[in-house]
């Protein structure tokens, strides 16, 4: 038998020390199969309990967004957090009484739930409005007030935006702005798709080295892919640093079908003061009235690319902005990339913009927009098997 000046303890391996750690952490002695599986049981209830207190959502939803449409990938989320799922015949079905905790539609990795998922990474989400009263724009102005601010403190040397046509009203036209006077003239939203990147070529050509652009997701992400992509074009330029301010965008429109519908509704676009999309209508604003119709009826007009666009905050930008959540006459901004954070920050303490932290209801109206937009994709394949 060894005395206690001649017993030692075995040295520790590394997998014990964890072993001894995670036991601390948890409070409990050796780990049994039955405390494991209540301790996920409580953590499913309280993830339940969560999402009751949010939307409800029936399996129902994730039948109709995935399984009909085949894009199930039989990975068994759904079946192994509840009980009511099973996978049969090489499908999730459902074989008892559904309460719509949503659990299953949540744990999907077909669905986008997540806020990142739906409007991309961001720093900060703001409701903001321009203090310009000279500016017309829409919402609440916020763009042309933060490129206002750009040039006048000379952070850049131009800004490519879009403007509407003189000869052709409504008609989208590419311009270089490099003043304030230039700014006014291109406050507002058009429609249709703007040609941009001839206008942005044409200002890296003409020696401009800090240039804000501002288009919807499509136009940026063209942007985007000349600066990152392995065949970039961007990349030749290495004096150019582009801003890229991206506009929320559900629909655009074709110019030419867009000018029938109006002139079909007894109106003519050179009498268009402003348009607008909101709450599933087109509002139509003249000098004498406001119009608005309902936003099916421009589905002919409505411009094929965007039947397979799914990001609808423009995810690819240093600032996204977009009249969405906020109230009237203000915008919802959506910080990402560092400088856009600092740039929009600067230009509401040096009063161009009124800002503040975006609120809870409002974000989740801009994740509620978001997610159509995302899932459309699913509703198209629907319509292309059926």
């Amino acid at each position: 038998m060894l005395t206690s000046t001649e017993y030692k303890h075995a040295p520790l391996r590394d997998i014990d020390i964890i072993r001894e750690r995670r036991r601390i952490e948890y409070n409990m002695s050796p780990v049994s199969y039955n405390y494991a599986m209540d301790r996920v049981e409580r953590n499913a209830i309280r993830l339940k309990r969560s999402l009751e207190e949010s939307e409800k959502i029936s399996f129902a939803k994730l039948r109709n967004d995935i399984i009909k449409p085949g894009i199930c990938t039989l990975c068994g989320a759904c079946a192994s957090t509840c009980a009511s799922i099973s996978l049969e015949e090489g499908q999730p079905k459902l074989t008892g009484k559904c309460t719509a905790c949503g659990i299953c539609y949540n744990q999907c990795p077909r669905t986008i739930t997540t806020e990142e998922g739906l409007i991309g990474s961001l720093r900060q989400a703001y409701a903001a409005k321009s203090n310009l009263k000279e500016i017309k724009g829409q919402d609440g102005g916020v763009v042309t007030a933060m490129l206002a601010y750009g040039l006048e403190e000379g952070l850049i040397d131009c800004a490519i935006v879009t403007t509407s046509s003189e000869e052709e009203p409504w008609k989208p036209v590419p311009m270089v702005a490099r003043t304030y006077e230039d700014l006014l003239q291109s406050s507002g939203s058009i429609y249709s798709h703007s040609m941009t990147m001839d206008a942005l070529m044409s200002a890296i050509r003409q020696g401009m080295n800090s240039i804000a652009f501002v288009g919807p997701s499509c136009n940026i992400d063209a942007v985007y892919k000349m600066q990152k992509s392995p065949r970039g074009f961007l990349h030749m330029f290495m004096r150019a640093k582009i801003l890229k301010l991206g506009l929320f965008c559900m629909d655009s429109f074709d110019y030419g079908g867009l000018k029938q519908f109006i002139e079909g509704k007894n109106m003519r676009l050179g009498d268009i003061e402003s348009m607008k999309i909101r709450k599933g209508q087109f509002e139509v604003t003249t000098a004498a009235a406001k119009e608005s119709f309902d936003l099916q009826e421009l589905d002919n007009c409505r411009s094929s690319s965007c039947k397979y666009c799914t990001d609808m905050a423009s995810e690819n930008t240093d600032i996204s902005f977009g009249g969405v959540g906020t109230p009237d006459g203000y915008t919802s901004v959506l910080t990402r990339s560092s400088i856009g954070y600092e740039i929009f920050n600067e230009a509401a303490d040096c009063g161009y913009i009124d800002a503040r932290v975006i609120e809870e209801k409002e974000m989740q109206r801009v994740l509620n927009l978001a997610k159509m937009k995302k899932v459309q994709m699913y509703a198209l394949h629907r319509r292309q098997q059926g």
